[in-house]
């Protein structure tokens, strides 16, 4: 089997095990990777970029170069080829679990619970529940299920289009060592910093098609355009912005404003916010249905965009091998 069939085939069965299965319970590939990434940060870290760099650069490095060596390792084999792709697609994308504790929160909040909605809260993004209402908890699932559409599915399932298992796991490692060294705490403040920066570049591409998808697949195709172009580049973050924006004006509410992050206030621009109405505890589950229609046609888009450059490839490789043959053209 082709190596295009073998992504597509692949990454389909991968997105498939979880939707019925999820994230694996136990021994997560991602958990061992942040466990190892905390201990080279034990090793390497000083109060520099250059450090900094070098810690993203063994971290994320490694992981492409280990993940090549597996492909490599199997590329005779069809068989375990794609099942090397469909195993590292279901590692590094969490769709299912990002809906589910989206959807506890939100029954929370729908049942009156905000002890429970606050408790929950973290395992789904790092603001201080203490410091939200019901609205503000509301906000701030559809804000984290909006970013983490791209980051935890349709990033990856670009960078896998692009360069295959290697691919797949750099994405998720290079995303992964931004959550743990890329923010502005005083320790990750210059550490952090080309680990913030790679992930900006990698996630570039996913969060542009995400909003693209999320305009296309909404329930307001005008509204998730127009706010997009309107607000997007009003977002501290260049990949959030285009993505929290689209699912902004696609759900009809506002986003964005007022949140702590670890005793920081940060106040953000609001997006969407001539058009849009407050998030309420029912638009938690249209956001949740709204990212998993978008994660299955970023399926489609990055296997499709696999096959045709494939397809493109062979016919240029025959092309050259005509050429030789013959001597060219007089």
């Amino acid at each position: 089997m082709r190596a295009d069939r073998v992504f597509a085939c692949g990454a389909a069965a991968g997105l498939l095990t979880d939707l019925l299965l999820a994230d694996p319970r136990r021994g997560h590939p991602v958990a061992a990777f942040g466990r190892a990434a905390g201990a080279v940060e034990d090793l390497l870290w000083r109060d520099h970029r250059g450090w900094g760099a070098l810690h993203t650069a063994v971290c994320a490095g490694g992981t492409a170069l280990g993940a090549a060596a597996l492909t490599r390792a199997v590329r005779r084999s069809p068989a375990l080829s794609l099942a090397l792709t469909a195993a590292t697609t279901w590692t590094v994308v969490g769709g299912t679990s990002l809906g589910r504790e989206a959807r506890t929160i939100g029954a929370a909040l729908a049942d009156g619970d905000l002890d429970r909605a606050r408790r929950r809260l973290p395992h789904l993004c790092g603001r201080d529940p203490e410091a939200l209402d019901g609205p503000g908890i509301a906000r701030a699932v559809v804000e984290s299920v909006a970013e983490n559409t791209s980051d935890a599915v349709v990033g990856a399932l670009v960078w896998g289009a692009v360069a295959g298992v290697p691919g797949l796991a750099a994405f998720r490692a290079v995303n992964t060592l931004d959550a743990m060294v890329g923010h502005r705490s005083p320790r990750h403040l210059r550490f952090g910093w080309a680990a913030a920066r790679l992930d900006d570049l990698a996630g570039w591409p996913g969060a542009r098609l995400t909003a693209a998808l999320a305009t296309a697949a909404g329930p307001s195709p005008r509204g998730a355009l127009r706010a997009w172009r309107a607000d997007a580049h009003r977002h501290p973050s260049p990949n959030a912005g285009p993505v929290e924006a689209a699912f902004a004006g696609a759900l009809g509410v506002r986003l964005g404003g007022t949140l702590a992050y670890g005793g920081r206030v940060e106040h953000r621009p609001v997006l969407n916010g001539a058009a849009g109405r407050p998030v309420v505890p029912a638009d938690i589950d249209r956001a949740v249905r709204l990212s998993r229609r978008v994660g299955l046609l970023a399926l489609g888009v990055s296997a499709a965009g696999r096959l045709a450059a494939g397809h493109l490839g062979r016919r240029s490789r025959a092309g050259a091998a005509i050429t030789r043959t013959t001597g060219g053209t007089r």
